[in-house]
């Protein structure tokens, strides 16, 4: 098969269109013929050299992919060859083929096309597990999400509204229009206003880091709860823990891709039943900014450093 490769660490050029071994299905997993990959920020620090996979994953990026099952690994579970699935997986997915975990294999929703389906399983993953499993949201509170124009933010902004929270998010000008269309209740201007004079939140869900720490602290609610899933903004700040104490505020700290296979199958096991419905009414839905064909993985990865993009990129099968 062919498989975007990492010729070594760098920019954007030193992803490769290359030939490589096939992978073969193990116990409990399937052989997908991949329709689309999705893009994150994982796949760039990967690129970088900063985020290698872990033990055991190709090493090729790409945590999410979309396709059909065509060969199904020794076990016992419902899936056989000729569905369409998406997939959470640890690496591997700027490939031809790809082997998932079956815990970790999703449907295609209703309404959504094989294609994009590829904008869903990392993000649903990570929202879900952070805001509803880590954070607890209910109905009513104050969920502030940074970075809405993400692949994250954007779907964080849809499920908190759907779950019926009060939708708070940062982003630059352009994009306030369509986050106000997703559901978000207020859109702040992060280059020209500052979050914390004026917000005032019970989750949140920063994909900054240690740039945004302090302020952070400040947006809390008494028994506020803030989840970092990023470090754009750095990996060390001061933490106030008299003001954290003050509001009996609680800071959470995780990561996705490094749990164990049992641990992502059962927040995908979640998804399936909390966040999935949710899809196939049309209440929610993957936001899909560009198509690039998978051997340009250069160019997906140049827009995903501009941050121009609006909602998730994804490499589609030439």
């Amino acid at each position: 098969m062919r498989a975007i490769t990492i010729e070594q660490p760098g920019g954007p050029e030193a992803l490769r269109w290359t030939e490589v071994p096939d992978p073969v299905p193990a116990h409990d997993e399937v052989l997908i013929e991949v329709r689309a990959a999705g893009v994150n920020r994982a796949d760039l620090l990967q690129r970088q050299g900063h985020y290698p996979p872990p033990a055991g994953a190709p090493p090729y990026p790409g945590m999410e992919v979309s396709g059909r099952i065509v060969q199904v690994g020794p076990g016992s579970h419902p899936w056989e060859v000729g569905q369409d699935v998406c997939a959470l997986i640890s690496g591997g997915g700027y490939a031809e083929l790809a082997v998932a975990p079956v815990g970790q294999l999703l449907p295609v929703p209703r309404n959504t096309t094989v294609e994009d389906a590829a904008a869903l399983p990392e993000v649903a993953a990570t929202v879900f597990s952070n805001i509803v499993d880590v954070a607890g949201i209910r109905p009513g509170e104050t969920l502030l999400v940074h970075g809405g124009g993400s692949g994250i933010g954007t779907f964080a902004v849809q499920l908190g509204k759907a779950l019926g929270a009060h939708v708070v998010t940062t982003a630059r000008q352009g994009k306030h229009e369509a986050l106000t269309r997703l559901g978000a209740d207020r859109v702040i201007d992060y280059t020209v206003e500052d979050f914390s004079a004026t917000v005032k939140a019970d989750v949140i869900l920063d994909i900054i880091g240690g740039a945004y720490l302090a302020g952070n602290v400040k947006a809390l609610n008494e028994g506020g709860r803030l989840v970092v899933i990023g470090m754009q903004g750095g990996r060390k700040a001061e933490l106030d823990l008299g003001a954290l104490l003050a509001k009996r505020g609680s800071v959470f700290a995780t990561a996705l891709r490094s749990r164990s296979l049992a641990q992502k199958a059962s927040i995908i096991r979640g998804v399936r039943e909390e966040v999935w419905p949710l899809i196939d009414e049309g209440l929610i839905g993957p936001v899909v900014h560009s198509r690039v064909p998978m051997p340009d993985a250069a160019e997906a990865h140049r827009l995903m450093e501009s941050s121009e993009h609006f909602g998730k990129i994804i490499l589609t099968r030439p």
